[in-house]
C-alpha cells in the first residue's frame, strides 16, 4: 500500500502543514493543493462538498501528492467508511466527546480486528494499493476533534482509545464551549491553557494532535506548543482575504484586516 506521507512526516518528527478544502470544485482543489501542503482535508461538514462529489476532490488533490484528508459531517459509520473507501487517507471526525465516541469512530475506520470496517475499497484499492485491506490499518489517520468542555474533560479516556492516532482542536466551537468568543487566534488564557494541554496530552499518549488556525504566525505559536500539525484558512477565506486585499489596495483604502473564520 502506497504511504501515509503526512503520518510519515510527523513519525520523522516533522511539523505539518494542513489545507483545508470546502468549494466543491475539481479545478479549485487542484490548484489549491498545488501550494506545498503536506496534506489537504476536504470539509464535509462546513464546506459545500458532498460524498457524492468527493471523488473529483480526491483526485485533485492526489496530483499534488500531498496527503488527502476528509472532515466527515458526523461521527456516523456510514460516512466514515465511505470516504475511506473512496481514497480518503485519513478521517477528521467532529464533536467526539467521550471515549465511546473515539470507539465508535475506530471501528467505522479499521477493519477486524481492530475494527468493524467492511471490506469495499472500491477506489482505495486501485489507487493505493492491491493489498490496501490488508494494509489500510497501519496507514489511515483516524483523528477525533476535540472541541468541547466535556471532550477536554474526558480528554484522557479519548485518549487511551486504541486505534486512535489524534485529535484535532476546533478553536472556534472550543471557545463557544468555555463560554468565549470563537477564533481561529484565540487570546484568552483559559482556551489559550486548554489548547496547549490538549497538545501536550496528547504528545504524552503518543498521539497526533492538529489545531485549525488563522495565518503562519498563529501556527507557529501553536507549533511551540506542541501541536503537530496546523491548517491554514480554508480556500474560500484565502480566496476572499486575496481578492479584499486587491480591491482595497487599488482604491487606495489601506489595509484590511484578515479572515478571523473558516
Amino acid at each position: 500500500m502506497r504511504q501515509n506521507e503526512l503520518k510519515r512526516i510527523l513519525a520523522a518528527g516533522g511539523q505539518g502543514i494542513n489545507g483545508w478544502v470546502a468549494i466543491p470544485d475539481a479545478f479549485a482543489a487542484e490548484q489549491y493543493a498545488a501550494q506545498g501542503f503536506d496534506s489537504v482535508t476536504v470539509d464535509l461538514q462546513h464546506g459545500a462538498a458532498d460524498v457524492g462529489g468527493l471523488i473529483p476532490l480526491l483526485q485533485a488533490i492526489a496530483l499534488s501528492g500531498a496527503t488527502a484528508l476528509v472532515r466527515v459531517p458526523w461521527n456516523h459509520p456510514p460516512d466514515v467508511m465511505r470516504v475511506l473507501d473512496a481514497g480518503a487517507y485519513g478521517v477528521i471526525c467532529p464533536m467526539v466527546n467521550t471515549a465511546d465516541e473515539a470507539r465508535a469512530l475506530v471501528s467505522a475506520g479499521r477493519y477486524p480486528p481492530l475494527g468493524a470496517r467492511s471490506a469495499g475499497p472500491f477506489r482505495a484499492s486501485h489507487v493505493a494499493g492491491a493489498d490496501y485491506v490488508a494494509a489500510a490499518n497501519d496507514e489511515i489517520l483516524l483523528i477525533a476533534m476535540v472541541e468541547t468542555r466535556e471532550a477536554v474533560a474526558n480528554l484522557d479516556e479519548i485518549l487511551s482509545v486504541e486505534g486512535l492516532d489524534g485529535v484535532y482542536v476546533g478553536p472556534n466551537d472550543l471557545s463557544l464551549s468555555l463560554g468565549k468568543p470563537g477564533s481561529l487566534a484565540p487570546s484568552d488564557p483559559e482556551v489559550l491553557a486548554t489548547m496547549a494541554a490538549i497538545a501536550q496530552e496528547a504528545r504524552r499518549h503518543g498521539l497526533i494532535a492538529g489545531v485549525h488556525t488563522d495565518s503562519p504566525a498563529t501556527a507557529r505559536l501553536r507549533y511551540a506548543e506542541g501541536f503537530h500539525f496546523c491548517t491554514l484558512l480554508n480556500d474560500v477565506r484565502l480566496l476572499v482575504d486575496g481578492a479584499r486585499r486587491m480591491v482595497s489596495d487599488l482604491r487606495g483604502d489601506g489595509p484590511v484586516e484578515a479572515s478571523r473564520s473558516y
